[in-house]
């Protein structure tokens, strides 16, 4: 077994993506890889504490040991509750009766 693993941090704007790749030695956390990746300099007003982390599309908690290979993925807040946006838009449609008018 190796002493180092390599890893990436990933983070979407719309309008940029960011993916970082690093070296870190074995049993670096997630939250150690994301200050060892450099990311906070190329992001210095993101608080960290307001988003999500995950490994590969799965949530995962800051002191989650990271293994080879791993991409860590950092999650922007919704700006709008899709279960929200699905119940007004099935409101609009009884009001507008869709589908179910007099033949």
């Amino acid at each position: 077994m190796t002493d180092k693993i390599n890893i990436e941090v990933a983070y979407a704007l719309p309008q940029e993506q960011t993916l970082l790749k690093k070296t870190l030695p074995a049993g670096t956390t997630l939250m150690e890889g994301i200050l060892a990746s450099g990311f906070l300099d190329k992001h210095p007003g993101l608080d960290l504490s307001m988003h999500k982390l995950g490994i590969f599309g799965k949530l995962a908690k800051p002191d989650t040991v990271l293994r080879d290979k791993d991409r860590i993925e950092i999650y922007r807040p919704l700006i709008a509750d899709p279960k929200e946006v699905r119940r007004k838009r099935a409101e609009e449609g009884k009001a507008m009766k869709k589908g179910g008018g007099d033949a």
